[in-house]
């Protein structure tokens, strides 16, 4: 009679404590402070260049400013991109330093809750901490602009909870990360899978939306667009020197120039790039023999 009690009640433990580990926030110091100072947030700026942020967070309304609002349209929904100014209404202007780190490394949101993967949160788990906080030092220097942004449309299943059940298959599913020994391509390699994070619209997934890493950057489909691939043997013909001008101009090695959302990200991305950081991509991409971008 006991052990038909005590089972029962062991797998009930066992499957809170699961729930626990899923659902309990990241620990983050609360010590942490973003910077006031020009080289901190010199440094933030040009890593949300480098990282894309510029692409998906310009206001349509001004597309000068990080006011939000473009629709990102996948198979499970419509996903808005926020507004990341320190307006204290519709923006970010009540986070803390800590609510950046949950945020870019760990896809939570100041009240605990989860980013739906629209927001590449997995890719920038690869940044470092401080890397975090620089981007939160520039975002908080801008000037605030009030310009609320409409929740995602999705299907009445799809609820932020069950991120937290998509994260755990999406971290067994991601081998793990390659080393490499020249320094240029391991520049290219976290440009490209990390702060770039190209694999999120260059990989196919499954019907989890969990990137398909056995053909990662091999071509996929957003929606109603299709996206090229990019993979080693789409690439095979591409130099070193085609591809950094690519990135800068986005010419072409055929005299074609790139269309679709590769002109924004081409415009406001990778031509803002350092010399050295699109050498190192055009490193990573031209010298190794593996899918990239």
């Amino acid at each position: 009679m006991r052990l038909k009690i005590l089972l029962p009640v062991s797998i009930l433990a066992v499957g809170l404590l699961v729930l626990f580990l899923i659902f309990y926030p990241p620990t983050i110091s609360a010590d942490l402070s973003l910077s006031t100072s020009p080289e901190g947030i010199s440094r933030g700026e040009y890593l949300v260049t480098a990282g894309g942020c510029v692409s998906c967070h310009k206001g349509d309304e001004d597309s000068q400013t990080l006011s939000g609002g473009h629709g990102l349209a996948t198979d499970f929904g419509t996903f808005y991109a926020p507004n990341i100014t320190p307006d204290r209404e519709t923006g970010i202007g009540d986070w803390q330093a800590r609510d950046f780190i949950a945020a870019l490394k760990h896809g939570r949101t100041p009240s605990g809750s989860f980013y739906f993967p629209a927001f590449p949160y997995r890719a920038y788990g690869g940044l470092t901490d401080q890397e975090a906080l620089d981007i939160g030092s520039y975002l908080m220097s801008l000037a605030p602009i009030n310009n609320y942004v409409g929740d995602p449309e999705t299907p009445f299943w799809l609820s932020r909870w069950a991120v937290a059940g998509w994260n755990i298959m999406a971290e067994i599913a991601e081998p793990q990360a390659q080393a490499f020994e020249e320094a240029a391509v391991a520049r290219g390699a976290y440009l490209a899978r990390n702060l770039g994070h190209c694999g999120e619209c260059h990989t196919p997934r499954n019907s989890l939306g969990i990137p398909d890493y056995s053909n990662e950057y091999a071509g996929a489909e957003l929606g109603e667009e299709v996206i090229e691939p990019i993979d080693g043997e789409a690439m095979s013909d591409w130099t070193l020197d085609n591809f950094d001008l690519f990135l800068l101009l986005g010419l072409k090695p055929n005299g074609e120039f790139v269309g679709g959302d590769m002109n924004d990200v081409i415009e406001h991305n990778t031509s803002k790039l350092t010399d050295a950081d699109r050498a190192a991509l055009a490193a990573y991409f031209t010298r190794h023999n593996v899918a990239v971008i």
